[in-house]
């Protein structure tokens, strides 16, 4: 089942999206963090990412019978003269559910409900060779180029990142 992230987040919410962060990075993604990445740190992230959250943002997660296995964001655009444009930041899926369609489904509903808000466009961004970025390609993303050493693994290696867009 995927849905909105209400705000002010439910505190269980809140300690589900922090076991799904630490998951990531300690499952070695490039997701802006580094290892160690403790529970408390990212429940305090995600409390202050979704307290200060812009009012046309939308976070999304996945369930299954055991709580959050998934989430993605999606963040509009600050400057003025970008209304229509929005960013997909923090596409997790939780190592027990990998491969089993979640990071696809979170894309086609963030997508959507994209749309739906009036966005015509949107970026994001991936690891090169991660398993996301064949993902993105194959859901229709253009590939805008790749950024040499662009961001650290959680273990402090460097990593290329791939820039991606869709038009709505």
């Amino acid at each position: 089942m995927i849905e909105a992230v209400p705000r002010p987040a439910p505190a269980a919410d809140l300690d589900e999206l922090a076991r799904l962060l630490v998951d990531a990075v300690e499952s070695g993604a490039s997701v802006s963090f580094m290892s160690p990445l403790s529970t408390s740190d990212a429940r305090e992230w995600w409390r202050m990412t979704l307290e200060r959250a812009h009012p046309r943002a939308i976070v999304l997660v996945a369930r299954d019978d055991r709580g959050i296995v998934g989430s993605v964001s999606l963040q509009p655009a600050w400057p003025p003269n970008q209304p229509h444009r929005a960013d997909i930041t923090k596409l997790l899926v939780h190592r027990r559910a990998r491969r089993q369609g979640i990071g696809r489904a979170l894309m086609t509903e963030i997508e959507a409900r994209g749309r739906a808000a009036g966005f015509t466009l949107l970026t994001l961004d991936t690891v090169r060779g991660d398993p996301a970025e064949q993902l993105y390609t194959h859901a229709g993303w253009q590939r805008v180029g790749i950024i040499p050493d662009y961001a650290l693994y959680p273990d402090g290696r460097p990593c290329d990142t791939v820039v991606f867009y869709k038009k709505l």
